[in-house]
């Protein structure tokens, strides 16, 4: 005999639909994007700061994930802009912002960030990132792959210097890492002038060696906070904090 939450989670499996991933209040189809839906990106959007914060960037916005949580986060007043040099990928994105409920908040461009950074004067008090961090190896049969994979096509150095463009003297620029690219990308941060002002190291299960981490900066000089996050307890059970962090998102918490 099935107990009423194994019902109703049954329920919610058989109602999923394909080729993207099921949220509380939105859908994300990535069946046409290089990157899929995956941790990283969740962690970045459930995450980053947004209090107060009403104009806001995603630098490589993929399927349009991070946008859309960022978008559920903010209250009606706080405008997102999306940018996404894959056209397959912008597509995407903006078919899955025109079927959530925030339409009107979230602008998709199929830009370069480079031009969008050159062209446009708005400036952001939130700027996010999912950043590639693959350095330039074998070439990737799928281009789009290529670019959402490898910075090549956007370096973190260049990465920095356009969001020291776009973003507010207050602003906050968030992005997660794998860990050992994280500390090489926070020294060099320091050394273009941003400061450390939280950082989250990430392990996935208790006992495991840290292996992302989630960033933010600010030009404004200070102490940073740093704590840890810890995904799955040894048995493969999503710890409570990591289920705390998600449960506005994930159906089954």
């Amino acid at each position: 005999m099935l107990t009423q939450m194994q019902v109703i989670n049954l329920k919610q499996k058989q109602s999923l639909r394909r080729g993207g991933f099921t949220f509380k209040q939105f859908f994300v189809g990535h069946d046409r994007c290089a990157m899929k839906v995956g941790t990283d990106g969740v962690l970045l959007g459930a995450w980053a700061p947004v209090s107060g914060k009403k104009a806001i960037l995603d630098i490589g916005c993929g399927s349009g994930l991070i946008a859309l949580m960022l978008a559920q986060r903010t209250d009606e007043n706080s405008k997102i802009d999306a940018v996404e040099l894959d056209t397959d990928a912008a597509l995407q994105a903006q078919e899955n912002i025109e079927q959530s409920p925030w339409q009107r908040k979230i602008n998709v461009y199929r830009q370069d960030i480079g031009d969008f950074a050159d062209r446009y004067s708005q400036c952001y008090d939130l700027i996010v990132s999912n950043p590639p961090y693959f350095e330039p190896a074998v070439a990737c049969r799928n281009e789009a792959r290529e670019q959402a994979r490898y910075t090549s096509s956007l370096t973190h150095q260049r990465l920095l210097q356009y969001v020291g463009k776009l973003i507010t003297s207050d602003g906050l620029f968030c992005v997660v890492l794998p860990y050992v690219i994280g500390e090489i990308f926070e020294t060099m941060a320091y050394q273009m002038g941003w400061f450390s002002h939280h950082r989250v190291n990430i392990r996935d299960r208790q006992g495991k060696p840290l292996h992302r981490m989630l960033l933010a900066f600010s030009r404004k000089e200070e102490t940073g906070l740093i704590s840890e996050l810890i995904i799955r307890q040894p048995d493969g059970v999503y710890t409570r904090e990591f289920q705390q962090l998600v449960t506005d998102f994930y159906l089954y918490y």
